[in-house]
């Protein structure tokens, strides 16, 4: 097997890692954080706050690995290009993954100190508990866009070079639209994050990355 056909097969495997990783972290977090009181939720159930983490940090490490091990093949088409995917979609994305996942960590002994409280004044620990907890999603508005500036980036190369078929590399630049109308909506309260409609949205890229990931993985 040649360098490029590791390389390729490697991306691809990382994107499915990635991706099955950010799905388990909604199964495992989404009914504690949309409970009405989330606090006394979250502290009956720990251990699955703390895999939901986890799972966030398995999708933000392999993702952020994709450009760095693309970078030798993406370099020969643009090098100014691999960088910026370097950037966006690596460092600046990671570091966004890494407040996300120390807010739901986080949320973790603030529960369990809200539950020891019971009856006494816990507006402290709501206070608290209600910034982590919305945490993730101001950060997630904001690493949607990091995200999309590296996947234009990515799939500009990708279009340029004929590196993959025009049509996926293509459908990679149109699903951006409808990701990027998405995450406007929810910064604006118009959608929830968790809802079906940011899902329908989200949808197009999220299906063609795993189509990528499987035509790099065959090719």
């Amino acid at each position: 097997m040649d360098t490029n056909k590791r390389i390729a097969r490697t991306v691809g495997v990382l994107y499915i890692i990635g991706t099955v990783s950010g799905i388990l972290s909604v199964v495992f977090s989404a009914s504690l954080l949309d409970a009405s009181d989330y606090l006394a939720k979250i502290a009956e159930n720990d251990t699955q706050m703390i895999i939901a983490a986890l799972c966030v940090l398995t999708m933000g490490l392999s993702l952020a690995l994709i450009p760095i091990i693309a970078f030798p093949v993406l370099r020969k088409q643009s090098e100014t290009l691999a960088l910026g995917y370097i950037v966006f979609r690596g460092a600046l994305e990671m570091v966004g993954c890494l407040v996300t996942v120390l807010a739901m960590l986080l949320l973790v002994p603030i529960s369990q100190e809200y539950a020891k409280a019971g009856g006494a004044d816990v507006s402290g620990y709501q206070s608290v508990g209600t910034l982590l907890e919305k945490a993730p999603d101001y950060m997630g508005s904001v690493a949607t866009f990091v995200f999309l500036i590296g996947a234009a980036m990515f799939y500009t190369v990708l279009y340029q070079s004929k590196l993959v078929p025009r049509w996926l590399s293509g459908w990679g630049m149109v699903g951006i639209v409808p990701y990027l109308t998405a995450a406007i909506l929810a910064m604006f309260g118009v959608i929830d994050s968790l809802s079906t409609a940011y899902g329908l949205l989200d949808a197009p890229l999220g299906v063609q990355e795993m189509v990528l990931a499987v035509w790099l993985i065959v090719k």
